[in-house]
């Protein structure tokens, strides 16, 4: 019995040694409203080296955020613009995008060009953003928004509906977009009844739960390759976020960015930052 106890303690400890032993690499991104820190995915592999690399050699230090929208994104580390180096020379990542790994406030995801000119979605090599979003409701997320508008405007050019179309013209004039969305939705099950068509859209139950409570920008899913996380600094996030900008989302003011990299064991990471990683 006791050869026994032995042989599942020192089990144990290897275990646990094992666990100390293995390390992540932890990015640190320095700005003048504070630094945010944040890990990247082993998932999303060449994404997570080529972010590195990029870090270790110092090529993303005096990058700006240049495109900067409250309750949507902050974007920046256009390395290949600072060096002035020729399109041709941009280089690319190949999509990873991966089932799971959605657009909640705090996530690291690549730009990239959009799908008409690249339609293999491929990412920046060096261009990312990090997500901003806004807090949803159950019922705006489960809800296919743009064919919810695009009913309702269709319904309300039906001379029995002029009230609604009046009410509608009003707010609209007014910029009151939300209370806009609240109307369009209050009429949900009306449309769908009127037009015998379903405007729901599925959302997983990860979805729901992370943007009616950190919130985040849904309609991204599934279209860019997200490959990391701020696991503090959201603070920074959020002031980055509300600079005041000009033409083209520039901030008025430059939001320069220097980002190390440290490579920590992962005990020490969950310890300092709270973040847990999956096991």
């Amino acid at each position: 019995m006791k050869k026994v106890l032995t042989l599942i303690l020192a089990l144990s400890m290897g275990f646990l040694v094992s666990c100390a032993s293995e390390k992540d690499y932890l990015v640190k991104i320095e700005t003048r409203h504070g630094n945010m820190f944040a890990v990247l995915f082993d998932e999303t592999a060449k994404h997570k080296e080529n972010f590195i690399a990029l870090a270790q050699e110092g090529r993303f230090d005096s990058t700006d955020f240049h495109r900067v929208i409250q309750n949507f994104m902050i974007q920046g580390g256009d390395v290949f613009g600072k060096e002035n180096l020729p399109q041709e020379n941009w280089t690319t990542v190949p999509a990873e995008i991966k089932p799971g790994f959605i657009h909640s406030k705090g996530m690291i995801a690549a730009a990239r060009q959009g799908n008409n000119i690249n339609p293999e979605r491929k990412s920046s090599g060096s261009q990312f953003y990090i997500v901003k979003g806004k807090v949803y409701t159950r019922e705006e997320l489960v809800t296919d928004m743009k064919l919810l508008s695009e009913t309702f405007f269709k319904y309300i050019q039906l001379s029995s509906n002029a009230e609604l179309k009046e009410a509608y013209s009003s707010l609209y004039e007014e910029e009151k977009f939300d209370e806009l969305n609240e109307m369009m939705l209050n009429e949900k099950s009306n449309l769908e009844q009127f037009y015998s068509i379903s405007l729901e859209k599925p959302m997983t139950a990860q979805q729901i739960e992370a943007y009616t409570t950190v919130g985040g920008t849904p309609h991204l899913d599934g279209e860019y390759t997200v490959f990391g996380k701020v696991i503090k600094g959201l603070d920074v996030l959020d002031r980055i976020a509300a600079e005041p900008t000009g033409p083209r989302d520039i901030p008025n003011d430059k939001v320069y960015m220097k980002v190390s990299i440290e490579h920590l064991p992962k005990t020490k990471i969950e310890k300092e930052f709270g973040y847990s990683y999956q096991k």
